[in-house]
């Protein structure tokens, strides 16, 4: 399916040319230019910019029930929240929180969340490493050769300056967090610089690290409707073999170390319900010794790295940035 096409090759560069993937995906670059803006103004799919990946940190929290609608929707308007999963389970909501801050959870809990009338209580796990990053997941549409002729992100110019200036990398990351496509061209429109230094900044942001880009899309189209959040003790000595073999199993769409009572703590994707106990034999026998403290099942999605999803887990078009407008 061409759609699924595009998708998969824009999930390993998401900035890719249109007609540098025409040749990959098999369709014109008008055709995908129009086929990726239908499928991002029905919300089947966004790109997404985060600048910043310091400091991480996920949060339970637990509501009254009367208050459960009024907290997600503020949570949903807070820029400091990357994602807002609706859980059902010894939690209510699981947040992610993604920044360059190291007492980011601190504040947060403390300014945000106790301000909040409705939360009965919140527990929040330090992100100590990441050991699978959600935007490795792939769609399989593309061979293995044709995923290798997607051209990489461009390398900074030999002449680009080596620091991005603080207030344009303010604009990257604000206008990228909206929109991880949005052209060098119309960033620099809106703010008054060159497109030039626009390109530069980006390719030098993205060379060092601190920008990374992914496009996400609608859950349902994955062929993994069920989405759940694990939650293991391991033992220490277990933790670096599990890298690798994390990595491996096609349902672990993320993966932290943590620095709480659960250090390891897993986002999976299912084809099915029926796929839970199979998933939990499959971890502990890759895990002898880690014990599955909990689990809850995400019943929905209300904002995924910015954007504001709706009930179907599609993106709604309101977007809050990560990143504070210039």
């Amino acid at each position: 399916m061409l759609d699924r096409r595009l998708l998969h090759a824009l999930q390993i560069e998401p900035r890719a040319a249109w007609t540098a993937l025409a040749p990959v995906v098999g369709a014109d670059a008008a055709t995908l230019s129009r086929r990726w803006q239908r499928i991002a103004d029905e919300g089947l799919a966004w790109s997404t910019g985060i600048l910043g990946w310091d400091s991480g940190a996920l949060v339970e929290v637990e509501c009254e029930p009367a208050a459960l609608a009024a907290v997600t929707d503020a949570l949903v308007d807070d820029p400091q929240v990357a994602t807002v999963d609706r859980t059902v389970g010894t939690r209510d909501l699981f947040l992610t929180l993604i920044g360059s801050d190291p007492d980011l959870a601190a504040r947060f809990t403390t300014e945000k969340l106790s301000h909040l009338p409705g939360i009965r209580s919140a527990r929040t796990h330090l992100v100590v490493d990441y050991i699978v990053e959600g935007g490795a997941w792939r769609f399989r549409e593309l061979t293995a050769g044709e995923a290798t002729r997607i051209p990489p992100a461009a390398a900074p110019r030999p002449r680009a300056a080596r620091v991005v200036a603080p207030e344009l990398r303010a604009v990257v990351g604000y206008e990228l967090g909206l929109d991880g496509r949005a052209s060098a061209a119309a960033i620099a429109d809106r703010h008054g610089v060159s497109p030039q230094r626009v390109v530069d900044a980006i390719a030098t942001l993205r060379a060092s690290g601190e920008l990374r880009l992914r496009t996400d899309v609608a859950r349902r189209l994955s062929s993994w409707p069920v989405y759940a959040w694990y939650f293991v003790e391991v033992p220490a000595s277990l933790l670096a073999p599990l890298r690798t073999a994390l990595g491996k199993v096609p349902e672990v769409r993320l993966a932290v170390e943590c620095a709480t009572r659960y250090n390891l703590i897993l986002a999976v994707w299912l084809r099915s319900l029926a796929d839970i106990s199979g998933f939990e034999v499959a971890l502990e026998r890759a895990a002898p010794g880690a014990r599955i403290a909990d689990r809850s099942v995400v019943s929905g999605i209300a904002k995924h790295l910015g954007h504001a999803l709706d009930d179907r887990g599609q993106a709604t078009g309101r977007i809050v940035s990560m990143s504070p407008r210039p």
